[in-house]
């Protein structure tokens, strides 16, 4: 539902000149917003349109050719200075924005909104009504259910909430076939291969090393046909787990990518294999963009069904247990084997 002030938001701007959407998240957020991005993208056509994102996640952002410029933030491995936000803010207020549109509602992204200097802010109003002075930050906002609906769908019913045409959410992104030459890989091998992200940034949202060499095995006796590219992030934590895995493993995958692609090359990879495998983690949402049928296991833990793909080529198997301290719990490799099975069973 729209705030009353919020429903004609994009009839009262539609001559805006310049476009900033201000979404600070990780790597699964930005993905999300994307296509809501797109939405903003058509509601003003003659408009440059600016994005600011977390800064480990610009170079991803040339999935989007059709956004003008990308602005990073820096809020990981530390969290942005104060004369870092100082340049910031100065930076948007120079660009002298007609819109802002930032529908995450943190609290600093809020701040940051409101100290940017455009003309129109549209936000939305956080699950606990915002921190004191939200409200204040900017000149519309609009209300809409948390849950019940994937974070992208959501992010485009606060749109169409403020009055932007609401269509069928959709990824419109385009992946070079450079960025899978880089990675060794070529259109021949898409489909021949199931690739597998067995880390998360949490251990709890994991398969244990055990289980994760089991499901390998089940995987490769199931269809022996296909090849397995399997690999991590690019911190040392991921790469010593995924040292010791490989030693386990009787028989070494078809590729090993130790945190030495880039992300629009790890992109292509997960685009191109038949099934993409994993837990909690941020390669899961660049399948989703990609259209690749995943099979990911959760922990059970309040909203994670926001976070979850939806559709005949994904499957999530979920754990058991409430205890947000232990080890996840209750997957059984053969479950995950069946939810590849199903996912395959569609093409």
């Amino acid at each position: 539902m729209a705030a009353a002030n919020a429903e004609h938001f994009l009839e009262q701007t539609r001559t805006a000149k310049k476009v900033m959407v201000l979404d600070l998240g990780f790597l699964g957020d930005t993905v999300h917003m994307l296509p809501a991005l797109w939405m903003v993208r058509q509601a003003y056509p003659q408009a440059e349109l600016h994005m600011a994102v977390s800064a480990q996640v610009v170079s991803f952002m040339e999935c989007v050719p059709w956004v003008n410029r990308v602005w990073g933030y820096m809020r990981y491995p530390r969290h942005a200075t104060l004369r870092e936000n100082i340049q910031f803010v100065t930076g948007l207020r120079r660009e002298k924005f007609d819109v802002l549109i930032n529908l995450n509602g943190s609290d600093r992204s809020s701040w940051l909104t409101f100290f940017s200097g455009a003309r129109e802010r549209l936000g939305r109003l956080p699950r606990d009504g915002g921190s004191p002075f939200w409200k204040q930050r900017f000149t519309a906002h609009v209300w809409c259910p948390f849950g019940g609906q994937p974070v992208y769908v959501q992010r485009c019913q606060c749109l169409a909430a403020a009055g932007f045409p609401f269509t069928q959410p959709e990824f419109h992104v385009e992946i070079k076939p450079a960025h899978l030459a880089a990675a060794g890989l070529s259109p021949a091998d898409t489909g021949s291969y199931f690739h597998l992200s067995p880390f998360t940034t949490d251990d709890r949202k994991e398969l244990k090393p055990e289980q994760l060499t089991e499901l390998i095995q089940e995987l490769e006796n199931r269809w022996p046909e296909k090849k397995l590219v399997v690999s991590c992030a690019p911190n040392e934590r991921e790469r010593r787990k995924l040292e010791a895995l490989l030693r386990g493993l009787p028989r070494q995958p078809w590729r090993v990518y130790a945190g030495d692609l880039n992300l629009m090359q790890l992109t292509a990879v997960i685009q191109h294999s038949a099934v993409h495998l994993c837990g909690d983690t941020g390669t899961l949402h660049m399948a989703l963009m990609t259209g690749t049928p995943t099979v990911s296991w959760f922990r059970p833990n309040p909203g994670t069904e926001e976070w979850i793909p939806i559709g005949a080529h994904h499957r999530a198997v979920m754990g058991t247990g409430n205890d947000r301290h232990a080890a996840l719990q209750g997957i059984a490799s053969a479950d995950v084997v069946k939810a590849v099975e199903e996912v395959m069973k569609r093409d």
